[in-house]
């Protein structure tokens, strides 16, 4: 599912315009991606966590000449699912 089929999808579940749908999941999107910006969690309840992790630096290989880099420390977004999203996608 890409971001227009989500967007229809809520649309027609919530009873929304796709504009509206559009506009909420677009101010969901880009408030999860600030707050994580800002290093906060956002914990939702029932589907997951979305946080900063922390990678230390590590190294690597570079594929063209296969001699060993450092690959600098870093900081990532990341997504931890929640409980009942892992129990719903148990097969």
């Amino acid at each position: 599912m890409n971001k227009t089929e989500l967007i229809s999808a809520v649309a027609e579940k919530a009873g929304l315009s796709k504009k509206d749908a559009d506009n909420a999941v677009n101010v969901m999107l880009s408030t999860i991606v600030d707050t994580v910006a800002k290093d906060e969690k956002v914990q939702i309840v029932g589907f997951g966590t979305f946080e900063l992790r922390s990678r230390s630096e590590r190294q690597g290989r570079d594929p063209r000449t296969n001699s060993p880099i450092t690959i600098p420390a870093s900081r990532v977004p990341a997504f931890k699912a929640g409980k009942a999203f892992k129990d719903s996608t148990s097969i």
